[in-house]
């Protein structure tokens, strides 16, 4: 794989890495999330609805998540208010899906709890540091396949 060191050291093997620091870094979004009501997949859905309405199939790939899921998700959210959910009028078979102005208010303040948490995870980190964080971690290979999810 091009690495050279002791693959035995857990410091070194950089799966290890990533999944210990996004194990810390995945509690520490959701306690900050607990304070608005939202869950990190919620809170993803409204900041992909925040972007405007679309169809809920557009939706589905936008997150990347089953078709199934996304139906939880958005009754969650339009149980709560966050989004509103609507008949095409081009197409009566398709579903439109927008974020309602409660939802809006609702991101606003998980945005800012995010920006909180963004701040004490990153402060070491130069904005050139980050921008190569952000590269990197794209190019990782994952699958949505693999994902499981605690919510």
């Amino acid at each position: 794989m091009g690495m050279a060191s002791d693959d035995t050291d857990p410091d070194f093997r950089l799966a290890f890495l990533l999944a210990y620091h996004g194990g810390i870094t995945e509690t520490v979004i959701r306690r900050s999330l607990a304070a608005t009501g939202l869950t990190p997949r919620h809170t993803h859905t409204l900041m992909q609805l925040a972007q405007g309405p679309v169809t809920q199939k557009a939706l589905v790939e936008a997150l990347d998540v089953d078709p199934s899921v996304l139906v939880a998700l958005l009754n969650d959210l339009e149980g709560d208010e966050l989004v509103r959910r609507r008949r095409d009028p081009a197409d009566r078979r398709r579903h439109i899906v927008e974020i309602t102005p409660e939802g809006a208010a609702r991101l606003k303040k998980a945005d800012s709890a995010l920006d909180t948490v963004e701040r004490a995870l990153f402060a070491d980190l130069s904005e050139r540091d980050l921008d190569a964080l952000r590269r990197i971690l794209g190019k990782v290979r994952t699958s949505p396949e693999d994902f499981t999810c605690g919510e």
